[in-house]
């Protein structure tokens, strides 16, 4: 299963909760905003097609979406934002990449460190890890929504480049230019996706366990529920039963 984490999974489950739907109404307006600074015209930005299609699949009210266009767009004042990549390594020597979203760098810089420390990692140098991860079309869907050979019957013409199987769900991964064309083909087949992002993906895998593996997950938790925190990225894999015992 090379260059398969299965932190996407893990995710997508810690945010089954509704309780967690004002954070995830928070990020998603976030991403629209900076999008939406490259051009408020979804038809000829593909970054902010992507994330309107997140929010709408998000349930996100219509109003919230254009309120976010034009804040991007300079039509609305709002906080000025800044996308921050911070690069580092975890407990075990697992690379991460943490991107945030802020409207003061320095109180976020400071409070990323912070917990990279308290939980057994350390930031590193710009470009330090960045080179393990690539840029991908990332969908996770249940695998008892479709066979594998159902699903890749459906998107391979799409341009899919693997599907790989985590336990429990399909990973469907692409060039990022295919990733709307791919969501295309499973929403015309009734497929509806556990997620679909536009993200990194680890190009191999450091292995976890015991001490190290719970630090780990303690730390990967902590920067996502960071309130600047858009997207934490990670090249650990750790036992499947072991994952079970530490994420229960």
């Amino acid at each position: 299963m090379s260059g398969h984490s299965k932190w996407a999974t893990i995710k997508h489950k810690k945010a089954a909760a509704d309780a967690k739907r004002g954070r995830l109404f928070t990020r998603l307006i976030k991403e629209i905003t900076i999008a939406a600074r490259s051009g408020g015209d979804p038809s000829s930005n593909p970054r902010l097609r992507t994330a309107i299609a997140a929010a709408k699949a998000a349930s996100m009210p219509a109003d919230n979406i254009k309120r976010a266009i034009q804040r991007g767009t300079g039509e609305l004042e709002g906080g000025q934002l800044e996308e921050v990549m911070f690069e580092g390594y975890g407990p075990g020597g697992a690379a991460m990449l943490v991107r945030a979203v802020t409207d003061n760098r320095n109180r976020t810089v400071a409070e990323i460190r912070h917990l990279f420390s308290k939980h057994g990692g350390s930031l590193a140098e710009l470009g330090a890890v960045a080179w393990m991860f690539e840029r991908k079309s990332h969908i996770l869907i249940e695998q008892e929504k479709v066979s594998e050979e159902d699903l890749m019957a459906i998107v391979l013409d799409a341009g899919v480049d693997d599907i790989r199987n985590d336990g429990t769900h399909w990973e469907v991964l692409a060039a990022p230019e295919r990733h709307e064309a791919i969501m295309e083909a499973l929403q015309k087949a009734g497929i509806e996706p556990a997620s679909a992002e536009i993200g990194l993906v680890p190009q191999s895998l450091v292995k976890l366990e015991g001490k190290n593996a719970a630090q780990m997950l303690k730390l990967a938790e902590a920067l996502e529920e960071h309130d600047d925190v858009q997207n934490v990225y990670s090249n650990f894999d750790i036992e499947e039963k072991e994952l079970e015992s530490l994420t229960v």
